[in-house]
């Protein structure tokens, strides 16, 4: 057998660490390597020979290393003898390597037997054990300065909140290591025995979390946001071209379930692959138009009517709703995302007594990891008066197989196994009274923000809310959005502007009690918050007056600004005696 040929591929060689019976030291950057192989010598005995090696790691230009294999100085042959060193180089592959032999290996007539590679714990890579302040001390710098900006400032974006320590250690588990494309029980890959039981146990806990019998509903818990799950419900269910219809963004709605410019650029892929048209809100009050919808959704005939929004403050009338949608025979989805948390703890009306789908995001008021989830129907479809049989004629929902297929291979690779271990630990807390009470207290502080707004004569779209968020329309104040977030910004306040129909601009701003709920903050700290809030506009009006409304000029104006300076060390000593759910500071 040639030499090379019997070491290609690193078969027949094995690695060991230098403290064998030899008494040849090594340098701690070398590793040990025997290659045994039998005698073919003519003589009666056959014997067995051990030539042991060392791997020497060498520079070479440009940072390279070239593994290079030498013989041990001094090794005793069957007889004892002590060999010299060998004569002659020979290169060979090994275990994907280019190595150099200082030695030709006689021929010998059996390959060497394969053997586990074992490396010198000397010289095992040290970065799979090293903390983030150690491996990247600038990442974690940049994490540190994030954790002290949520810490000291007051949270107010709606889509926003703080998980709890159990959620963030299963982000940051061993399950991340993981694929596992296929759903489960059917998957791809093999290993997948107990990341099938996390996405079973997952399943089975949203379906408790929002009551639901598992003959009726189903549940994928694999999208990775609810714009994800949105879009493997219509490439499920519909055809290319076939038409959806949902809540106007400025209306409150949401990019996707469709959005084009004023101009008339397709935005969001479900307007770039499908036909969409929008309902809206009432411009004086605020409210859904039920009567015009029924006219439109007549007119138009979708495929799918979408109940549910981003910026929708009241409640949603699914027995309208439902009667809508059956005069057409479309598909009804809600999308819950904002209230889903909200739903299941039957704080207000629930879509699944009256929808066919409902989708949701998993950490907004639901306060678990970021992604989505899509609930569907299964079993027998209900009879209903004047139903018109749009999406199948069978007497069954067929949902479920088209949905999963959508989601993968359609649309998406293998689910995030961290995310669904963190939101089967958020929905067993869903389901447990103190998130219930949580969720009251959600409800309570947004109507007491409210309340404290409007006593400060601040103008409120429908005057009020029923959920977690309120949208403010500060152009009555003559605020131009973007600059009233900037001075929030700067005050270590975050909230988002957001298009509001029908007011002189269009311009407003949204905000959401869940998040700093979380951290403790009651109705008294949110009328505390509504004066910061209500000094932040007048700061915003001042420097309006005095730089300008345009976006640079206005940025002027927050440079070493001392009521800017004044307030954000009113709403960081504020932010600060609250705790944080999850990490300490």
């Amino acid at each position: 057998m040639d030499s090379q040929a019997g070491l290609s591929l690193g078969l027949n060689a094995s690695m060991q660490s230098s403290t064998g019976s030899s008494t040849a030291s090594h340098s701690d950057n070398s590793l040990s390597l025997n290659l045994n192989y039998r005698s073919n010598s003519k003589s009666t005995a056959s014997h067995s020979h051990g030539l042991a090696w060392c791997l020497i790691p060498e520079k070479q230009p440009e940072n390279n290393v070239v593994v290079v294999v030498k013989k041990r100085e001094h090794e005793e042959d069957e007889d004892g003898v002590v060999d010299g060193e060998g004569e002659g180089e020979t290169t060979i592959n090994f275990m994907g390597r280019t190595v150099c032999v200082k030695r030709k290996i006689e021929e010998c007539q059996q390959s060497f037997p394969v053997k586990r590679v074992a490396v010198d714990s000397k010289l095992s890579v040290s970065w799979g054990n090293q903390p983030l302040s150690v491996a990247d001390p600038e990442i974690h710098r940049i994490m540190d300065k994030e954790k002290l900006r949520q810490f000291k400032g007051i949270e107010l974006i709606a889509s926003e909140n703080f998980v709890c320590r159990a959620v963030m250690e299963a982000l940051g588990s061993h399950l991340t290591n993981k694929y596992s494309e296929g759903m489960p029980g059917a998957k791809y890959y093999t290993g997948n025995q107990y990341i099938d039981q996390l996405e079973f146990l997952c399943c089975e806990r949203a379906l408790n979390a929002f009551g639901l019998d598992s003959n009726n509903w189903g549940v994928n818990v694999q999208p990775y946001s609810c714009t994800s799950a949105n879009f493997a419900v219509y490439t499920g269910l519909l055809n290319p071209g076939d038409r959806i219809m949902g809540l106007d963004s400025a209306s409150g709605g949401h990019p996707s379930h469709g959005y084009y410019t004023p101009g008339g650029k397709k935005v969001s892929a479900a307007s770039i692959f499908f036909e969409t048209l929008s309902y809206k809100v009432n411009p004086l009050t605020g409210y859904i138009d039920y009567d015009k919808l029924e006219e439109k959704v007549v007119d138009y005939r979708p495929k799918i009517l979408i109940c549910g929004g981003s910026s929708y403050p009241r409640e949603w009338d699914y027995v309208r709703f439902r009667k809508i949608a059956d005069k057409c025979g479309a598909i009804l989805m809600c999308d819950m995302a904002h209230i889903g948390g909200l739903v299941a703890a039957k704080e207000v009306a629930s879509p699944f007594e009256y929808c066919d789908i409902v989708t949701s995001t998993t950490h907004k008021s639901l306060r678990g990891p970021r992604g989505g989830i899509i609930f569907y129907r299964k079993g027998p479809k209900p009879r209903r008066q004047g139903f018109v049989l749009n999406h199948g004629d069978d007497s069954t929902y067929d949902f479920e197989e088209k949905i999963n297929f959508a989601l993968y291979p359609s649309l998406q690779g293998g689910p995030h196994n961290n995310h669904i271990a963190a939101l089967a630990i958020a929905l067993k807390q869903v389901s447990t009274p103190e998130y219930k009470a949580y969720m009251q207290q959600v409800k309570r502080n947004a109507q007491a923000l409210a309340i404290a707004l409007l006593r400060r004569k601040c103008r409120l779209v429908t005057d009020g809310t029923d959920n977690h968020l309120l949208l403010w329309d500060i152009t009555a104040l003559g605020l131009i959005d973007r600059n009233y977030e900037k001075v929030c910004e700067a005050c270590h306040i975050t909230l988002n502007k957001c298009a509001i129909y029908g007011s002189i601009s269009s311009g407003g701003v949204r905000i959401g009690t869940p998040a700093m709920t979380s951290r403790g903050c009651v109705e008294d700290d949110f009328e505390a918050i509504a004066d910061f809030l209500f000094r932040a506009a007048q700061i915003t009006s001042i420097i309006q007056r005095e730089h300008g409304k345009s976006c640079k000029d206005f940025l002027k104006g927050l440079q070493n600004n001392k009521d800017i300076f004044d307030l954000r060390n009113r709403v960081e000593t504020f932010g600060s005696q609250f705790e944080m759910p999850g990490f300490t500071y």
